[in-house]
Parts: C-alpha cells; structure tokens; sequence
C-alpha cells in the first residue's frame, strides 16, 4: 500500500470529483457539502502521510504500470513536491469548509470543480514529466474556467473571458515548446532531459534554447511575471473570494514549473544552456515587484488589493528562483508557503467585511460599520502584521530570511532597494485600507439585525484555519526552516536528482 501512496494526492480528488457528481451527492447540497469536506481532509492526510514519508525515506518515484523513467510516466514525490501538495490540500480543505456557508449555493458543481482543481494542481506539482505537466495544466485550468463563472455576473464573465484567452494563448505556446524540446532531446521526462541537455552540440543548442525560452513565456503567463501579469487584478477581483483564495496557489504552480525547469534542465550543468533563463527572470521579477507595488498603491477595493499583493509575492520568489542558491531557494520555499495562505485569508476577510458593509462592499472608503469588529478587525489586524512582514509573525520570519539570502550575492544592491520600498507600499496600503475600513464610518449605527449578514461558522473555521498558519510558522520556525533548507539542497542536487529519478528513487 505505501507504494502507492504517492498516487493518493491525485486519485483522491478525481474520485472526489466524481463522487460529488452522481447521486446522493448530486441531488443533494446538504449531502454534497459533508462529503466534500470528508474528502479534502482525506486529501489533506494523504498527503500529510505521504510528507512524513518522503521526509523519513528521501524521494519516492512512483512509476504508472511500472514502466520505469524515461519510457514510463513517473511521478515524482520529492520534499518540495509533496510540501506544496500539503499546502493545497490544506488550502482545499479551508475553501470547501468556507464554501459550505452558501457560496456553493450560487451555481452548480463548486464542490466536483474545487476537487478537479485541486487534482490538476497536486498532478503538476507531482509530475516528473513535462508532457504531463501540460496535461496537469489543462486540467486546472478547465475547472478554474468553470469555477469563475461560478455564481458571476458580467463584470465576472468579461474577467473571465480575459482569463481563457490568455490561457488558451499559452496552452498553445506550451505545446509547441513541447513539440521542439521533443525534436531536440527526444524525451520528455525532467530528469532525462537534464541528462541529455548537456550532450547536444551544433544546431540543436538553438532549437532546445527556443524551446526553454518558449517554456519561460508559458510560466510567465501561469504565474503572472510582467508583461503578462495584467490578467490577474481584474480576474482575482472580479471571482468569488472563495474562488481567488483557492486561486492563490495557481500562481505558484507557474512559480514551481520555473524552478524546476530552470534549476534542472537549463540549470548550472546544462552545458552551453547553462543558466539561460536567469538573466530574463532576474529582470522580469523585479518589474513585477515594482509593477505589483505600484497596483497595491492604487488599489480602490480590499480584493484588488489583494490581487496585487499576489503579483509582489510572484515577483518576489522568481527573483528568489533567480539568484539560484541554496540559500535563496529555503527562503522562497518559506516565503512561498506564507504568502500563499495570507493572500487566502485576505481573499475571504474581503468578502466578509463586503457583506457586512452594505453597498460600499469592501472599497477602501468610509462606509457603516461591520456588525462583527472584533472578529473582522483582529481577522484583519493578524493578516496585515503577516503581509507586512512585521514581527512577530511569519512575514517578518520570510522577509529577514529572504534579505539575508540575497544579502552576499551580486543581487543585493538592485534587490533590497527593490524590495524594501516594495514593502514599504504595502505597509503604506494597508494600514490607509484598515484604518478606513474599521475606522472611518459615515454612520455610528450598524446595520439592522436582517442585514448584519453575521460569519457562519464554517466561515469562522476557515478564516481561523488560514489566519492561525502565520502564528504557527514561526512557533515552529526551526524545524520549517531545516524542512525548506533540506528541500532547496535536494533540489539543487543535480547528480543526486538525476540518479534517483532515473533509476526509481531512492
């Protein structure tokens, strides 16, 4: 059985998905809503499981009819791998309790797609083949289109348009990039890739080069890296909250495809396509810090702001990915986990504060007071200390970690300006959204009993759940930090990867 368990992160969600279409399930909400949280915290422990054993026994690979790598498909259980599989399963769970409260009412199948999405990200994450990353990739993709449609109005579907063209565009560029590096290397599997990268000589170095290239354009548009950021403001904004908290981990799937590529593949030992992409992610990242900081600063509602929070957190780890060190990678580990569920948080505080705001919803202007200030405004206070990135919570664990990686490296003298004045906009915004949000009202009176719209407790759970990680990532800083430290040296392990891939783990 514990071969297998490698698989689990993946079928688990799929039978999910399944399930929750036929009946009982499909007949019935209430029946649906039970099951559909049972199954993410079964997801969540298969994949705590599978942590503990990657953590215990080093990579698993597990190989689909054992046919073993470069033949085969292989999927691939490493200590980063199973880490962000972890992290989605968790942030699946919280967004399917959240949703119980009756934003799953507001259209049809939320709990089948939420569980098809969370399959097409825990199989990019396993993958170890890029042919099947893109496939992974289609899978989300296609539950992610259906779920912004979830509940919408036309603001939401113009937003969503937007979003499939974009991503169409770059399912294309994918495959054709695919088709290339096949012609060139004649795999497909990561590992093998890496191995055969270093042996190619005349002609062949430019194709596999415009091949990378073409890679780093599909990434870049996944993870929302400027120029092709501007998708997802108004995509992010316009969704349910329940939906753009779920989508803070999309962008990092784009984030994790980089990495690997870009550290494997055209990595340090790929020969004359040593390194090929840095120089492009170096830049484009720090753009994006600018372009991000910019956004928070003009921000007119909490969820845009938000948003954007997410294009500095992109920006901020592949300028990480960047640097290519050990040490920078543990830091964009960290910081790659933190900014994931303080970004949930931030989605779902939006919606409850907008629905206890009357029609001034959640913009950053003087409205009546939220029924619940205790809750919405601790809520809020915890989360913005966190985004910050100041003590004594997870940001300030992350943003020392990150600086003092990039502190002895050529970076430091464009990345810390950078960053620093980043941070201070972000501190700039969203003190100014606090401060009107609980402060400022243009009424001293709350709304009546029948439109307080008080939290549900689901609602209250999940918001606990996201809120109360940033707190325990520091409680547990150590053994976190010795976890992502141990992870960045696996991945930076070149001979070690290849061998365990290759010859079906360790």
């Amino acid at each position: 059985m514990i071969q297998h368990l490698t698989s689990l992160p993946i079928l688990l969600p799929m039978l999910a998905g399944v399930i929750l279409l036929m009946p009982p399930c499909g007949k019935s909400l209430p029946i649906r809503r039970v099951a559909s949280v049972i199954f993410s915290s079964i997801t969540l422990i298969a994949s705590l499981a599978l942590l503990a054993n990657v953590k215990s026994n080093g990579t698993q690979v597990y190989a689909i009819g054992d046919w073993s790598a470069p033949f085969g498909i292989v999927m691939v259980a490493d200590p980063l791998s199973v880490l962000l599989v972890s992290l989605t399963a968790f942030l699946g769970l919280a967004c399917a309790l959240y949703a119980c409260a009756g934003d799953d009412a507001k259209g049809a199948f939320f709990h089948p797609l939420l569980h098809f999405l969370i399959l097409g990200v825990n199989g990019a994450f396993l993958t170890g083949d890029m042919f099947n990353l893109f496939v992974f990739f289609e899978v989300l993709l296609i539950a992610s289109y259906s779920l912004l449609m979830h509940g919408g109005d036309k603001h939401n579907t113009r937003a969503a348009l937007q979003y499939v063209i974009m991503n169409l565009v770059g399912s294309a560029i994918f495959l054709i990039a695919l088709g290339t590096l096949y012609g060139v290397l004649g795999t497909l599997n990561m590992a093998d890739m890496a191995n055969k990268v270093t042996t190619l000589q005349g002609d062949d170095i430019y194709l596999a080069k415009i091949g990378g290239l073409l890679l780093l354009v599909v990434f870049a548009l996944k993870g929302a890296l400027l120029p092709l950021h501007l998708w997802l403001p108004n995509t992010y904004a316009t969704a349910m909250p329940v939906v753009a908290a779920l989508f803070a981990i999309m962008t990092k799937v784009g984030v994790y495809s980089m990495m690997r590529v870009y550290t494997l593949v055209f990595g340090e030992h790929a020969g004359e396509l040593s390194l090929m992409a840095q120089g492009w992610l170096w830049w484009l990242a720090i753009a994006t810090i600018i372009a991000g900081s910019i956004g928070v600063l003009a921000s007119q509602d909490l969820r845009k702001l938000t948003a954007n929070l997410v294009i500095v957190s992109v920006g901020t780890l592949v300028a990480l990915v960047a640097v290519q060190s050990i040490q920078a990678s543990a830091a964009a580990i960290y910081y790659l986990v933190h900014s994931t569920l303080v970004s949930a948080a931030l989605f779902l505080l939006a919606d409850l504060i907008a629905r206890q705001r009357g029609k001034v919803s959640d913009r950053i202007t003087a409205g009546r007071p939220v029924a619940q200030p205790l809750l919405l405004g601790g809520g809020f206070l915890v989360a913005a200390v966190t985004v910050i990135g100041m003590p004594p919570l997870s940001g300030f664990v992350a943003k020392i970690w990150l600086l003092r990686a990039t502190f002895e490296t050529e970076h430091a003298l464009v990345f810390w300006p950078v960053y620093l004045l980043a941070s201070l906009a972000v501190l700039l915004s969203v003190s100014k959204t606090g401060s009107t949000l609980f402060w400022h009202h243009t009424t001293a009176k709350t709304a009546d009993v029948s439109e307080q719209n008080l939290a549900h407790p689901a609602q209250y759970c999940a918001l606990i759940m996201l809120l109360l990680a940033s707190p325990v990532m520091v409680v547990f800083a150590g053994p976190l930090s010795e976890y992502a430290l141990m992870t960045a040296t696996e991945l930076h392990n070149f001979a070690n990867n290849l061998s365990v891939i290759l010859e079906g783990g360790q």
